[in-house]
């Protein structure tokens, strides 16, 4: 039931002609996880909604360069040819499994979602295939929880056995999820509840630390699942469509590699649901994108507490290019959960409207992790609640014995007006923040001057704060 897709149908993948071969698999666990089947010849790489532009770093211009997109076969396996329905009421999800099948199968391409309303429980992505969702297509995700079967995930960056997230992969190569059309997870209220984190703490503590045998379905305690996870994948693209009525972090690309984000619109209401949250992922694209939710827009995160330093996997290379961020939280957040560390993000021409922040790097002594090398540049503040940039290493009071590693960020050619602080940061005592860099930008209608304490290397050059030198 393969057919060629045409260039109508392929809407926002937008292909260029690329060689034949498949992309190399870098899978950090458990690598013969995934579905990987030879790539039929022919394929053609997918390319972004919006170019990049040259970007003011040498090194965030190498990170594009370097990440991979993916690549598909001009051919298409339209899930109603496999028994969809796409009215609303009829259970699809052996349809969609179907369909995925045969397109891995054959070699990949896109399985094709016409318009309609299709009533879902989780889909799982393999190998070389692209879901495709065309205009007027919605996911209804099911409000059945025995359609989500027990995967491994996280919860709050801790790894456990959890349902399955509306849309997930694991140890996959080469996938897509693209289109123009909605998933819409308003249903998975009915199951996708609780935050019972403590339960999985005390499993730790106990010394469980196989998170397979961290079964939360059945245990009598409750965990929402995310919306959609790549797990352990390489060269992932989520791409065009639209994310809505999440009941927890929408886009959440885990221990990942070459992972693109493009043209995304996230809506959701319900608490914990930040836009995009890269997590112990490596070259990351999140770009032309308007990222909404109830809480951060961007997370970028890597294990959290003693299960973070098990795994010891940082969250690297991430370029944030020409996104919209809509409140409450931080518009681009480091942490809390950054164990493993975060460092060499760039972030730039991105526009924050009523956030509580632009800028949030967050962690104490017991998560420990580090926070470096991060980067904004051309950066559109207005209204932020609480500060442009706010730093803190004291987060919720916790503590441990693992300080947080602070420091060299750089914010250049930024403007914010009418919040109460262009900067507020906070070191410890014993642990202090290393290396701040402000140069030529614009701050106005600030409620109060800078609130830097245990800050070191402070450089500001060429910066106002209300129509006066902000000179440190």
């Amino acid at each position: 039931m393969a057919h060629r897709l045409s260039r109508r149908q392929i809407l926002g993948v937008g292909l260029t002609a690329a060689g034949a071969a498949a992309a190399t698999p870098f899978l950090t666990r458990a690598a013969s996880a995934g579905t990987a089947a030879p790539l039929a010849p022919g394929a053609v790489q997918a390319t972004l909604t919006k170019a990049i532009p040259t970007l003011p770093w040498a090194a965030a211009n190498d990170i594009v360069a370097a990440t991979k997109l993916p690549m598909f076969p001009d051919a298409t396996f339209d899930v109603t040819k496999y028994g969809a329905k796409g009215d609303g009421t009829t259970d699809d999800t052996a349809a969609f499994a179907k369909a995925i099948t045969a397109c891995n199968a054959a070699g990949g391409g896109h399985v094709v979602v016409p318009s309609g309303t299709y009533l879902t429980g989780a889909i799982y992505l393999k190998s070389n295939v692209d879901l495709h969702l065309n205009s007027g297509a919605t996911l209804k995700f099911s409000g059945t929880a025995s359609r989500y079967p027990t995967v491994l995930t996280r919860y709050e960056a801790i790894e456990c056995m959890n349902r399955s997230p509306m849309i997930y992969a694991y140890g996959e190569t080469n996938i897509a999820l693209t289109g123009s059309g909605t998933l819409d997870a308003a249903a998975t209220k009915s199951w996708n509840t609780g935050s019972d984190r403590a339960y999985l703490e005390s499993l730790i503590a106990k010394g469980v630390t196989d998170p397979h045998k961290r079964v939360v379905p059945g245990s009598g305690h409750h965990l929402r699942s995310t919306f959609v996870e790549p797990y352990n994948c390489d060269t992932v693209l989520i791409q065009g469509v639209t994310l809505r009525n999440s009941q927890f972090w929408q886009i959440h690309p885990t221990l990942c590699r070459n992972v693109t984000v493009d043209g995304v619109t996230t809506r959701a209401s319900f608490k914990n649901t930040d836009g995009c949250d890269p997590e112990c992922s490596d070259h990351v694209l999140i770009v032309n994108s308007d990222l909404g939710g109830n809480d951060d827009n961007i997370a970028i995160k890597s294990g959290r507490d003693a299960d973070g330093r098990r795994v010891n996997t940082p969250s690297q290379n991430i370029v944030i290019v020409n996104n919209t961020m809509k409140g409450p939280w931080g518009a681009v957040t480091c942490g809390s959960e950054q164990t493993g560390g975060i460092r060499n993000v760039y972030a730039y021409k991105c526009v924050a409207t009523g956030t509580r922040y632009a800028l949030f790097i967050k962690s104490n002594t017991r998560r420990g992790g580090f926070t470096q090398n991060i980067n904004l540049d051309s950066f559109v503040g207005h209204g932020q609640q609480l500060a442009f940039a706010f730093a803190q290493m004291n987060y919720m009071g916790q503590t441990g014995n693992f300080p947080p590693q602070f420091g060299n960020w750089n914010i250049t050619n930024c403007t914010a007006d009418h919040t109460p602080y262009a900067f507020k940061m906070t070191g410890l005592g014993s642990d202090h923040i290393k290396g701040l860099t402000v140069r030529d930008c614009t701050f106005t209608n600030i409620g109060n001057a800078d609130l830097l304490s245990n800050v070191d290397g402070v450089s500001f050059t060429n910066v106002t704060l209300n129509g006066k030198p902000d000179n440190h």
